[in-house]
């Protein structure tokens, strides 16, 4: 039996249901075979020869017709897709333009990013502001708590505390722990302690020196931007050290010295490597002896090779500072 479909019910994809059991979906020019169609009924084979060829004419032009409907529905869909993928861009697009919006939104509100005093305005209201380069100043915020304070150590002490640093095994997360204790010209000793901060990586070459800085608490405000201070760094505490009065020492062209009186209440002139100062009194490295006997007072009237009479006095804190 011959057979001509008549109509595709599906397209590329879609999902089939099967027919009853029996059934077909033919052309109505059925298929003849033998001059019978599948209805019933007798014809001529002339008549048959003719609905043949009238039937393959048909075939042909359904496939034209069909080719030409399938091609128009890829065109429609590939038009789809780009408008689709179009309308897809556009919103991206809306989507970035609305955050950049925001952003700039954002500008015109500004907040300070840390606490501080705020000083004088530079820019009035209505004033237009943005519009020149470099961006326009609308003030400036001071931070004053915690304050920081810059200092400059010399290549010798440099060279000193690198020393320590090795022998104690120091890291460089232990070197933020040391102590800067600053005091103001005014104040005596130094009241204000605080945390190293930063030490440059390299020594200055201009002034052989190397830049740190140190923060220090300043609830109070005592501290001021642009104040001149004395810092401290202390990287070790001597158990055993031998302190006199910082007035005490002489200079001259050989270097540091103190006047001593010996056994005989004759005054000597000694040669001494001195150390750091602390509270009025400095440290003496080297040069004297523990149970020697230091002129600290009437300098200006004492020759060496003098015999004097001396008198033993001890030396206070307070005393060495106010001297």
């Amino acid at each position: 039996m011959l057979a001509v479909v008549d109509r595709l019910g599906l397209l590329h994809g879609g999902t089939v249901r099967s027919f009853h059991k029996g059934q077909r979906r033919l052309s109505p020019s059925t298929f003849l075979r033998g001059g019978r169609g599948i209805g019933g009924g007798a014809a001529a084979g002339e008549g048959a020869g003719f609905k043949d060829r009238h039937s393959e004419a048909g075939l042909a032009e359904r496939r034209r017709s069909r080719e030409a409907r399938q091609a128009a529905t890829e065109a429609i869909l590939e038009t789809s897709t780009a408008n689709r993928d179009n309308a897809r861009a556009n919103l991206l697009q809306a989507q970035a333009n609305t955050a950049i919006a925001q952003v700039n939104y954002g500008y015109t509100k500004v907040t300070a990013p840390f606490d501080g005093i705020v000083t004088a305005h530079l820019v009035s209201v209505g004033e237009l502001v943005g519009a020149s380069t470099p961006p326009t100043q609308l003030a400036t915020i001071v931070a004053l708590d915690p304050i920081y304070v810059n200092f400059n150590v010399n290549e010798q002490d440099v060279l000193e505390i690198r020393a320590e640093a090795r022998r104690r095994h120091l890291t460089p997360a232990d070197l933020r722990q040391v102590p800067v204790e600053v005091g103001l010209q005014s104040e005596t000793g130094y009241p204000h302690v605080g945390k190293l901060d930063y030490a440059a990586p390299t020594v200055n070459q201009s002034t052989g020196t190397l830049a740190a800085r140190g923060i220090i608490p300043n609830p109070n405000r005592v501290l001021l931007p642009g104040y001149f201070v004395r810092v401290r760094v202390p990287i070790e505490k001597q158990a055993d050290a031998l302190l006199v009065p910082d007035t005490a020492l002489g200079s001259d062209q050989s270097g540091r010295y103190v006047l001593i009186v010996n056994g005989e209440n004759v005054v000597e002139q000694r040669k001494v490597t001195v150390g750091q100062l602390d509270n009025g009194l400095r440290v003496i490295e080297s040069g004297l002896k523990g149970d020697d006997r230091v002129v600290i007072a009437g300098l200006l009237r004492v020759i060496p090779s003098q015999k004097v009479d001396p008198q033993l006095q001890k030396i206070e804190t307070s005393q060495a500072s106010a001297k």
